[in-house]
């Protein structure tokens, strides 16, 4: 495998390392520590995912316009890093918000000239490649929540240990700076006529993405998740489903990309939306383990698959990676505030059906296209 692509795997790993060490403990943090309600989460939720995704399609857009890579990738992660540990400073959600929205607005530089850089660096095997990449990242996600654990486990639960985490995520962050500066290539530079430069090529991709952007809509994020189970499980022992969430995806991500590369990501996309669709199923009756197991499963195979069907069909790359992103954005922002508020008026029950019911009509729709798409 190119030397860069086992580079941008290692970036990938501390930097998600470095993620899921907040993300694992901040919906904690967020409604029981500072006792804000769950349409806050919503919020903090919201701001985070439109500025990381709401941006990566002009970042995506001027990497390809103007040839812009490397320097962009940088930035991002830099941006990540030294914004993460600064939640240690604050205890309120407005506060939260912002600073995530930062942090967030790092990984909008980077996500699809990133993206660009592991498709040039693929060698006709865009199933594999991503797959590997999309393996290491949750395997970095995984080493963050046992990290969290081990600390909630043995040191304790409170404030300040929380808070502690917050700012040890320094450390992972910029170890990922260092060897995305000092190990990784930038793409050759080709000369564009800016003048003919256009996205009509793609539209072509269009009908799948929106597909994925409904879906995302009435999907839970693993926010909710770790919302839920806190209802059945100790707060120490919320890492745990963490784990098991981003185990599964780290034993099966290569594994998908390799049936990608064989049956088709069309193919996939629909096996994954089955895997969420019984995720849904299994949080209702409060299986909690099959559903973090089977959320795993649908966030790795959708990914992968959305990525290497963009890599493999788009004339523009970065753009398009950036049209997925920018979709992302407004589709689980905007689906989060709902969810959000459906759970803090009517309880959690009513979230869940309300998701379960879209999710599995989104998923007929995609069955019923398949051939046309």
């Amino acid at each position: 495998m190119n030397k860069n692509i086992i580079a941008l795997g290692f970036v990938s790993f501390f930097t998600d390392m470095a993620s899921n060490m907040v993300t694992t403990i901040l919906p904690i943090y967020v409604v029981f520590s500072l006792h804000n309600g769950v349409d806050k989460l919503g919020y903090i939720l919201a701001i985070a995912t439109m500025v990381s995704y709401g941006f990566r399609f002009l970042f995506g857009y001027l990497s390809d316009k103007y040839q812009i890579v490397k320097p962009f990738v940088v930035i991002g992660y830099l941006i990540s890093a030294v914004t993460k540990p600064l939640l240690y400073f604050t205890s309120s959600w407005e506060g939260i918000a912002a600073l995530r929205g930062v942090e967030r607005m790092g990984k909008a530089f980077r996500s699809a000239t990133k993206d660009r850089l592991i498709s040039e660096f693929s060698e006709k095997k865009s199933g594999k490649t991503f797959g590997f990449h999309k393996m290491m990242d949750i395997a970095g996600e995984m080493v963050g929540a046992i990290i969290v654990f081990l600390v909630l486990f043995f040191i304790g639960k409170n404030i300040e240990v929380f808070k502690s985490i917050f700012a040890w995520t320094l450390l992972p962050g910029i170890l990922a700076v260092v060897i995305v500066i000092f190990f990784v290539d930038d793409v050759p530079y080709k000369k564009t006529d800016n003048k003919q430069f256009s996205l009509s090529e793609d539209k072509k991709l269009l009908p799948l993405l929106f597909i994925y952007f409904g879906f995302l809509f009435f999907m839970f994020s693993d926010s909710f998740f770790i919302i839920k189970a806190k209802q059945i499980l100790k707060v120490e022992y919320i890492p745990l489903m963490v784990i098991l969430l981003t185990f599964t995806q780290t034993i099966t991500s290569y594994l998908f990309g390799v049936w990608i590369d064989k049956i088709g990501a069309i193919k996939i996309m629909i096996l994954s939306f089955i895997f969420a669709v019984l995720s849904m199923g299994f949080l209702y009756v409060k299986l909690i383990i099959l559903a973090f197991i089977f959320l795993g499963l649908f966030l790795v195979a959708s990914l992968n698959a959305i990525r290497s069907y963009i890599s493999d069909n788009a004339v523009n790359k970065g753009s398009v990676y950036g049209i997925l992103y920018g979709g992302v954005a407004a589709f689980s922002s905007l689906g989060a505030i709902v969810i959000g508020q459906i759970w803090q008026k009517f309880g959690d029950n009513y979230a869940i059906v309300f998701s379960l019911v879209g999710v599995s009509f989104i998923s007929f729709i995609l069955i019923m296209l398949k051939e046309k798409i």
